[in-house]
């Protein structure tokens, strides 16, 4: 509060007759105040040391003041008649029974609540969330779809007209390139000469039905020349990676794909391809039936986020049950035991084939090889577990049946 408030009273006998006389500097007693000593009236009383009291504003200081009254701090309104509200008479004395009236009207102020922050309510327990459906992350009708589709072309060819078979070896090794190299180009800028490739290919699976393993290998080798050549017709920038590129298209597609036509040759070659095709297909379907529904720990997560270690259980297990029965009524001379063997082996090659491919994918940047075949992606996106696993079944059933 500012000293002019203090050092203004608003009316005579504000302050009330003193039992003790004048006062130094008090105005007379009696009713006769003169207003002329107004400003040599009483000096501003001395306020006991305690906590201050909020103020109204500045701008209401003049006509609002803060009394003191045994010890208890209470806000002062001027009334209409100009005496001032704090329970005091006009005697000087204080009436308990106005004091109690007015107390009950006007609280202390120091004593008036503060306006706090609400406390930060405790956190709410949280909805627990839904649990979401498993998905597969394709469009399952369509993938059984082309699945049956090329199931009858498969077994159309292979049990009526062997050459036939050998052409759908050689537009899948075909289409693979082209898919492989095309991918290679966009994303990576890599120019790995189709040509070539694809002449190269078609020879190398004819030449592994038509002479087996030296006729494949001869034709790898040329076409491994042929793409060292062709690749010398443009500009020397990015020739190695370019040509290093394409030869391993050759080995990866058309040379691991020479090894089914080669099983086709001997004389029960149907019943070994048939058992090739069907172990890689049980064993990626219990990789994916058991880890869909029970897999928890991952298997390669770096590679491929999807494969768990209980769907590599699933595919063992699935294949070596396949491998036991194809290897029982099948192929000839062939024997339970030897079938789960098969099964297992099949089980690693496949899994290793398909960790293969995501690999490239991941490299690569991209999901699937290519869209040719709906809910399934591309060719190669079919191939990646076959291609690896045709050796390795060729050469189990070479050392369990012989050639044939």
């Amino acid at each position: 509060m500012n000293d002019s408030s203090w050092a203004t009273p608003p009316h005579a006998g504000y302050w009330g007759p003193s039992d003790q006389g004048p006062v130094q500097g008090a105005a007379p007693a009696g009713p006769a105040y003169d207003a002329h000593d107004a400003q040599h009236t009483r000096p501003m009383p001395i306020v006991p040391d305690g906590p201050a009291v909020p103020r109204y504003g500045d701008d209401q200081d003049d006509d609002r003041g803060t009394a003191r009254l045994s010890g208890l701090s209470f806000r002062g309104e001027a009334s209409h008649d100009g005496m001032s509200r704090v329970g005091m008479s006009h005697d000087g004395m204080s009436h308990d029974g106005a004091f109690r009236e007015e107390t009950a009207s006007a609280q202390p102020y120091a004593a008036a609540p503060q306006k706090q922050d609400p406390e930060p309510m405790p956190d709410a327990p949280q909805p627990a969330p839904a649990p979401q459906k498993k998905s597969a992350g394709r469009d399952l009708g369509a993938a059984i779809g082309v699945g049956v589709g090329l199931g009858a072309v498969i077994i159309a060819s292979l049990f009526f007209v062997k050459a036939a078979f050998v052409g759908v070896i050689v537009v899948a090794v075909v289409v693979g390139l082209w898919e492989l190299t095309k991918r290679l180009e966009e994303r990576k800028g890599i120019k790995a000469p189709l040509v070539p490739l694809a002449l190269g290919g078609a020879a190398m699976v004819v030449a592994g039905y038509v002479r087996g393993a030296e006729g494949a290998w001869v034709a790898m080798a040329l076409t491994a020349l042929a793409v060292l050549a062709w690749r010398m017709t443009e500009p020397p920038e990015g020739y190695l990676k370019d040509v290093t590129a394409a030869v391993f298209a050759a080995f990866y597609v058309p040379f691991l794909a020479t090894f089914v036509a080669m099983m086709l040759t001997a004389e029960d070659g149907a019943a070994r391809v048939l058992t090739f095709l069907l172990l890689t297909v049980v064993s990626d379907t219990g990789a994916y039936a058991v880890g869909w529904r029970f897999g928890a720990h991952k298997l390669a997560p770096r590679i491929s986020p999807g494969k768990t270690r209980e769907g590599l259980a699933g595919a063992v297990a699935f294949a070596m049950a396949a491998g036991a029965l194809c290897m029982e009524f099948l192929i000839d001379d062939g024997r339970w035991w030897q079938g789960l063997l098969l099964g297992l082996a099949v089980a690693a090659s496949a899994t290793l084939g398909d960790l293969g491919e995501s690999m490239i994918k991941r490299d690569l940047g991209i999901k699937d090889m290519g869209t040719l075949l709906p809910g399934h992606g591309g060719i190669m996106d079919r191939l990646d577990s076959l291609l690896p696993t045709a050796p390795v079944v060729w050469l189990l059933l070479v050392l369990f049946v012989g050639s044939g």
